[in-house]
């Protein structure tokens, strides 16, 4: 919940809207994120408790594929976590504005500021990260109820009712792909658990319920949020809006629409920035452990924080924050997530004909069917993203490919290079 919910459900609504201008398709597209997330649940489940090791999809690539394969996940998680640190800070340096007029233009080194304040506060060992993210949590989830109860309490009248009028138009293949790449931005984090396996007191009970209870939850969230902004406003009124739920606040709320959501939006984030940067190092550790990165990156201080991982991950949010907007962020990283997710559908089958007899606490419910459909799902939204969007998906493709010589830096035998 602190790193699944968060920047994405506040904005992708108007992107949404304006790509598929229809109710029907408007509410669909976001039950399709949370059919596929719930296929993916199924499958890393099995994985999740079967290989408990923390690092996320990176260990079961690096068991199922080998190393090289292994680091292509790793690096592309890697810099899609740091990616999705960066795009939740710039929201809330935007968010910012509406509080303090003053910062107009600064919203980079605002979000770049809280990046750095959570990782010094990480620093300082995990007991903090962890009451960091307890806290903020909470605050999210007060702040999100807040929002539902009041669009259903104070919305309705002529804009619930202009929903009904809004004209079927016809639906072109790009604007579903595009529209789902926001979408499945707005999923992503719901296999958070499988960063922190190795934490986890009983993985093949704890793992299943943790995945699974998460992406039910986080769809019905999204579901009932983005029924409650039409309840406040038609669907016209959120098309090509920036900020969709600015809209709504301002119906609900009048003049003080925008300082109240904005306040809303900056405190449910933070848990999700504190969150991201706990996931990225462990990237990292794993990585390092295996060879495939610097042995530095092991490094751990007094309180337990994998320091030189922590400090490399923000570094990485920071050259985000200040190379690119947010549409452009989301458009790479979606490339990632999708990318991953096709190679870890696909270990799954492979490591069932590999390794029948390793313990498997949970098994994936419709095996190879449930698993086959997640993974046909992966590669044709894959094709239809670089087909339908050429420029970014040119860039993820640049930067996998660039993952090659890194790859190679680091497996030669030379051992001060290891250690570098």
């Amino acid at each position: 919940m602190g790193n699944t919910i968060g920047a994405g459900i506040l904005r992708a609504p108007g992107d949404v809207a304006a790509r598929l201008p229809s109710t029907w398709a408007f509410l669909l597209v976001w039950v399709i994120g949370g059919f596929y997330a719930l296929l993916g649940a199924n499958a890393l489940a099995e994985l999740g408790t079967m290989i408990p090791r923390s690092g996320g999809q990176y260990v079961f690539s690096h068991r199922a594929f080998g190393p090289f394969a292994g680091f292509i996940v790793g690096w592309s998680d890697w810099l899609s976590t740091c990616g999705s640190t960066a795009a939740v800070a710039l929201v809330i340096g935007e968010y910012s504005r509406a509080l303090f007029p003053a910062v107009r233009g600064a919203e980079g080194v605002i979000a770049g500021s809280v990046v750095l304040a959570f990782a010094f506060m990480q620093s300082k060992g995990i007991r903090e990260g962890s009451a960091i993210q307890l806290w903020t949590s909470l605050l999210k989830a007060i702040a999100f109820i807040f929002l539902i109860l009041a669009c259903f309490l104070l919305g309705g009248g002529t804009a619930g009712r202009e929903v009904s009028t809004i004209a079927t138009p016809s639906l072109a293949l790009a604007g579903w792909i595009i529209a789902l790449q926001g979408v499945i931005y707005t999923y992503d984090g719901w296999s958070g658990v499988i960063y922190f396996s190795e934490e986890v007191t009983e993985p093949g009970q704890d793992i299943p319920r943790s995945i699974f209870g998460g992406v039910l939850t986080v769809t019905a969230i999204y579901l009932l949020l983005n029924v409650a902004f039409l309840y406040v406003v038609p669907l016209t009124a959120l098309a090509g809006q920036s900020l969709a739920a600015g809209v709504v606040a301002e119906r609900l709320f009048g003049p003080f629409g925008e300082p109240i959501l904005s306040v809303l939006t900056i405190v449910s984030l933070l848990s999700a920035v504190n969150a991201f940067q706990l996931m990225a190092p462990r990237v990292l550790l794993a990585m390092s452990a295996d060879g495939l990165v610097t042995r530095r990156a092991l490094q751990v201080n007094a309180g337990g924080t994998p320091v030189i991982a922590l400090w490399a991950s923000t570094a990485i949010a920071i050259l985000y924050i200040f190379s690119g907007n947010f549409g452009d962020v989301v458009a790479v990283l979606s490339f990632f997530f999708v990318a991953n997710y096709a190679l870890s559908f696909s270990a799954l089958f492979l490591l069932r004909r590999k390794e029948p007899d390793l313990a498997r606490p949970f098994r994936a419910k419709g095996h190879p069917w449930t698993t086959g459909a997640a993974l046909i799902a992966s590669v044709a939204f894959l094709i239809g993203s670089i087909v339908s969007d050429p420029r970014n998906g040119a860039i993820a493709v640049a930067l996998l490919v660039i993952s090659y010589p890194i790859f190679r830096y680091f497996r030669e035998p030379d051992k001060t290079k290891k250690s570098f």
